[in-house]
């Protein structure tokens, strides 16, 4: 059969893109080898926040009940129904995007693809069967897998990546997390909450390298306080598996041997390229695309993780929007310039923009607006009092250049300035907006007026 679009990968870049072509009213098709919604929604994105909402309820319910009047005798925790609730939460949004494509009227094919020249498509279906599809356009958005340590192999057990550590049953007495990226840190705060003794280590002078050194540090301190040992600028010179777990040599401070029931290994990812066609690759292996997200072979197309950083749900599916309005409607496509990043741990962690120290390292002219979360009469009174909100406003033209916050709903808060960004506000504008009371978001209202000395509440 004849298609517009074959699409390979059913992730947020492969089915976003594929539902835009079909309300484009093209013929579209699209190949997943395992489930719609791919890693994101099968084995990422989703079901760790699942994960980390019953953590966040435990730690809460055992460590600071008492400030709301609450006491429990015995509390208790399955740990089979949390991995289940997860898992649940995945099939049910995994089930909504097949029924999308049903109600698009997208081909849905169970299988591995590989394209073998342009426009066509060889399917190895899940049942066995062989199929080639034929389309004028190829989408791949095959994503990403976890990257392993050198000379420490995963065996899914005790040397395990992102993927098994959402299902590790029973719950390790002890694990090792090497690498305190979003992902990183996610997991170390889940198993912490429920009694694991847990470790990271990082290699970078500060835990989620890629944020503002305020917020990173700001972090460190609030986990190292929940209870998580962290080493930071700590190098893994040697790993091993043992009868009984795993084998951790660092040097850092000092030279050391961390022992561990379970390693986690957080350090990456590797692309996961499609067969057939050789496509041109950037030096890290990722898809090389041109300004219309097209590869090297005409009519072959690529957007989301497969075409390197940022490796972030949001952005694969505003970049399958992008490249499937340009393939059909004309449009020039755009590439992505700021985004969002969420960490989702407890307190939460946002940003968009630049941090602190890239806009001093491009001679930027800026002032700084914070206002901590301690001044915020919601945040005292839903018992969320840690953290802040940083603004970088551009002198003299008053646009937003970054927006970093810790804290309760930090990802939830982060909208209103990636808005902000997009339409090039000016703080006055966001200082002129009534920001309803009592609510967190006034923090960002705050922060703003904070800048220039225009901050009531602190």
């Amino acid at each position: 059969m004849a298609y517009d679009l074959i699409v390979i990968g059913g992730g947020p870049a492969g089915y976003v893109g594929a539902i835009r072509a079909a309300q484009l009213g093209k013929k579209v098709a699209c190949v997943e080898k395992e489930r719609a919604g791919g890693i994101c929604l099968n084995w990422g994105c989703i079901p760790t926040k699942s994960l980390l909402r019953n953590a966040e309820l435990y730690h809460l319910m055992s460590h600071r009940a008492a400030d709301f009047g609450f006491s429990f005798d015995n509390l208790r925790f399955d740990w089979s129904k949390v991995i289940k609730r997860s898992r649940t939460v995945s099939d049910k949004l995994a089930g909504g995007v097949e029924f999308l494509f049903r109600k698009n009227k997208i081909d849905y094919v169970l299988g591995e693809a590989s394209v073998t020249k342009a426009g066509s498509v060889f399917v190895k279906k899940r049942d066995g069967k062989e199929e080639t599809l034929e389309a004028s356009k190829i989408l791949v958005a095959t994503g990403v897998l976890t990257r392993a340590m050198p000379g420490l192999p995963f065996n899914g057990k005790t040397v395990i990546g992102s993927r098994e550590a959402m299902i590790l049953d029973p719950r390790p007495e002890s694990l090792v997390v090497i690498g305190a990226g979003a992902i990183g840190v996610e997991f170390a705060y889940f198993y912490n909450a429920f009694g694991t003794k847990v470790t990271v280590v990082e290699m970078m002078p500060n835990i989620l390298p890629v944020e503002d050194t305020e917020i990173s540090v700001a972090l460190e301190k609030s986990l190292a306080k929940q209870g998580i040992r962290i080493l930071t600028k700590t190098t893994v010179s040697k790993g091993e598996t043992t009868p009984d777990g795993v084998k951790i040599f660092v040097e850092g401070g000092k030279a050391e041997t961390i022992e561990a029931d379970v390693c986690l290994v957080a350090i990456g990812v590797s692309p996961q390229l499609p067969g057939g066609l050789q496509l041109k690759v950037d030096p890290r292996g990722f898809l090389s695309t041109n300004a219309n997200y097209e590869t090297s072979v005409p009519g072959v197309y690529a957007a989301g993780d497969i075409i390197g950083p940022p490796w972030l749900a949001h952005v694969a599916m505003w970049e399958a929007i992008q490249a499937v309005e340009g393939m059909f409607e004309g449009k020039q496509p755009r590439k992505v310039s700021f985004f969002p990043g969420c960490t989702y741990c407890q307190p939460q962690v946002a940003s968009i923009g630049l941090t602190e120290r890239a806009a001093r390292e491009q001679g930027k002219k800026f002032k700084i607006g914070k206002f901590p979360f301690q001044a915020s009469g919601k945040a005292l009174a839903v018992g969320e009092s840690d953290g802040f909100v940083k603004i970088l406003i551009s002198e003299p033209d008053g646009e937003i250049l970054g927006a970093h916050i810790i804290g309760a709903e930090a990802t939830e808060l982060i909208a209103e300035l990636s808005l902000a960004m997009t339409l090039e506000a000016t703080y006055e504008e966001i200082e002129a907006t009534i920001h309803a009371h009592p609510t967190l978001s006034e923090a960002v209202h705050e922060a703003t007026g904070a800048a220039f000395g225009a901050a009531i509440h602190i």
